[in-house]
């Protein structure tokens, strides 16, 4: 399997603190990655880095390499907007925009592009819904407010949104941590269906998700990448210590 994103020596800043320290990793293509350790490790930090979101935070900064297709996304002549539709971003809390429709939040990432009739927009919004399994729900409600949904269905929303544009990687920042089981059991089996299209990237502090929805893992510690293999071995087989004080509960 060919990687869709290689790391080398990632470091990154807040100010004088630093919060990741040289992070060389691969991810592959079409598979989930997951990134797990404790709070404050770095976790969130290092995919925002992935798709620049992280220098949009003032006083930030980051050093390394990271290379999309081969193409390093910190050179000059990369436009940090065009990058985050190749990468897409799923935060932890649902963020429908407020003031549009069910529809209309799917295709807001299309109308940057320009103007779309009613009949591509609903053409476009039933292609992305499906996709995010959240059609059957909200197929006669459209033009209801996107945050009259639950909790669990605005979360596939944004998914659906984030799909919109047709993003190559999709990066998830602790998606399910807000939701309750079944809607969180609905992101990770869409999550193990989406893979087959796009390569996923993400972070959580549940690891027995990252055990059920992950083909490799990422243990991170205090801004450090301990251990990164495929997720069986890294949960039954771990090769450093650390990681099995972790997985196991001892600390964290």
């Amino acid at each position: 399997m060919a990687d869709k994103i290689k790391v080398s020596a990632l470091s990154a800043w807040f100010g004088n603190n630093q919060a990741l320290y040289d992070i060389s990793m691969d991810v592959p293509e079409k598979s989930v990655t997951a990134i797990i350790g404790p709070s404050g490790c770095g976790k969130s930090t290092f995919i925002r880095c992935l798709n620049r979101l992280h220098e949009e935070v003032v006083g930030a900064s980051s050093r390394g390499i990271v290379l999309l297709d081969g193409e390093d996304v910190f050179a000059s002549g990369v436009d940090p907007v065009m990058l985050r539709r190749r990468m897409g971003m799923v935060f932890q809390k649902p963020n429908p925009f407020p003031t549009m429709s069910i529809m209309e939040n799917v295709v807001a990432g299309l109308l940057l592009d320009g103007r779309m009739s009613r009949h591509e927009m609903e053409e476009a919004a039933e292609k992305y819904l499906r996709l995010a399994a959240l059609w059957d729900e909200v197929k006669d409600k459209l033009n209801k407010p996107g945050v009259s949904l639950s909790g669990g269905q605005q979360q596939r929303l944004c998914i659906a949104r984030a799909l919109a544009v047709e993003p190559e990687v999709l990066l998830a920042d602790e998606p399910a941590s807000a939701l309750d089981p079944i809607s969180t059991a609905k992101v990770e089996e869409l999550f193990m269906e989406l893979k087959e299209r796009y390569t996923i990237v993400v972070v959580t502090h549940n690891m027995q998700q990252a055990a059920r929805v992950s083909d490799r893992t990422a243990f991170f510690l205090t801004g450090r990448l301990v251990e990164y293999d495929e997720t069986a071995r890294v949960f039954t087989n771990p090769s450093k210590k650390e990681t099995e004080d972790y997985i196991t509960g001892r600390f964290g």
